[in-house]
């Protein structure tokens, strides 16, 4: 005899009483959430080596935004969109490479000058240089250096302290640098191309867990760091540029030795607010220690007057006006963002002044005010 057919088991698990011992919605929704937190920490530990270069590629991805945009819009991307993420990521490789090629060529046609100058000091000692004669004491300085380094013994007792085990040591560890900062390198390029490539969908998906976990202030925070961003990089990168262009020229005009690459380090040293004075210093030093009494104090007031007018009026005009931020915030958040995090500080400093301005205007003023 046939069986009655049965009715197929339900699928609507949400009406099944919960199994003995179940924890209770509140209980679940505490083990949700700290099976979140203990996920994000892991995946923090597994990155940790990685996070300052996805750290850096996130923040050339914010400042090279607009740029991005409006070449998308002139040629708008294909199918696959690679050729447009390619070319960025290309410039933004060869504008950090070729700096540091010319300066290994230029350190290489200097090692020549090295070598043969140590070779001189083992054999016939430190000769006495000529600015010595030109500082206030120089007489007794010169007699010093001629009794106690121009002589042979001076010299190989000199490089007798730069013995061979050192030196490797010196060359292994710089090594395993140059390597970490090349791998960290190629990583920020990688995320970088990834940034570019996917750029409307990470910015919406960003935006929707950030006003879905902290509303629409969350969002107004999370824009006002990255014009935070935007402003650091026109107040620091591109009037540190405009320094070390002009206080290039003022090289060139002083006869300072290698105005190129002194310009290029003052470029640098300008990004940091007050590092440009100890680069146009020394080119100063140079060319007093070579008898260029004149040129030395060009150098050092055409110096001070560029970095004055930069430091003063057109860096507070960019970031301040981007980010609604007064300078003395901006400046405690470089150099306190330089000295936790390094160069990396330089953006992420400004960026954290800028949101917790924000939240403090909110919080005396209303949002209002803040927007």
């Amino acid at each position: 005899m046939a069986l009655p057919p049965t009715a197929p088991p339900s699928r609507d698990f949400d009406a099944l009483p919960p199994p003995p011992g179940a924890l209770t919605p509140r209980a679940q929704g505490a083990a949700r959430v700290f099976l979140v937190l203990a996920l994000v920490a892991l995946g923090l530990w597994v990155l940790h080596p990685f996070l300052p270069a996805l750290a850096w590629a996130v923040i050339l991805a914010i400042a090279l935004g607009p740029l991005y945009a409006r070449a998308e819009r002139r040629w708008p991307p294909g199918r696959h969109n690679l050729l447009l993420p390619s070319l960025f990521t290309l410039a933004v490789a060869l504008v950090f490479l070729l700096p540091l090629v010319l300066l290994g060529i230029e350190a290489a046609r200097e090692a020549h000058d090295v070598i043969a100058l140590a070779r001189s000091a083992e054999q016939t000692g430190l000769p006495v240089p000529d600015f010595l004669a030109h500082i206030p004491f120089g007489a007794q300085a010169s007699a010093w250096w001629a009794a106690n380094l121009s002589h042979p013994k001076a010299g190989a007792e000199l490089l007798h302290h730069l013995d061979k085990s050192t030196a490797i040591g010196l060359s292994r560890s710089l090594g395993a640098q140059i390597v970490r900062r090349v791998v960290l390198f190629g990583f920020s390029l990688v995320a970088l191309f990834f940034l570019f490539r996917d750029r409307a969908l990470v910015t919406r998906q960003v935006l929707t867990a950030i006003t879905r976990l902290f509303g629409p202030r969350g969002e107004r925070v999370a824009r006002q760091m990255v014009a935070s961003v935007h402003g650091t990089v026109d107040g620091l990168v591109l009037v540190g540029l405009g320094e070390g262009v002009l206080l290039g020229i003022v090289y060139v005009f002083a006869g300072v030795p290698h105005p190129v690459l002194l310009g290029a380090l003052t470029a640098v040293a300008a990004m940091i607010p007050f590092g440009a004075p100890l680069v146009f210093g020394a080119a100063a030093l140079v060319l007093l220690a070579g008898g260029s009494v004149v040129p030395a104090v060009i150098v050092v007031v055409a110096g001070f007057v560029v970095t004055f007018v930069a430091d003063h009026f057109v860096r507070p005009a960019l970031i301040g006006g981007t980010t609604q931020l007064p300078f003395l915030w901006v400046l405690l958040g470089i150099l306190g963002g330089v000295e936790t995090f390094g160069l990396l500080g330089l953006f992420l400093g400004p960026a954290v002044m800028a949101a917790l301005i924000l939240l403090w205007r909110e919080f005396t003023g209303g949002a209002a005010e803040a927007a």
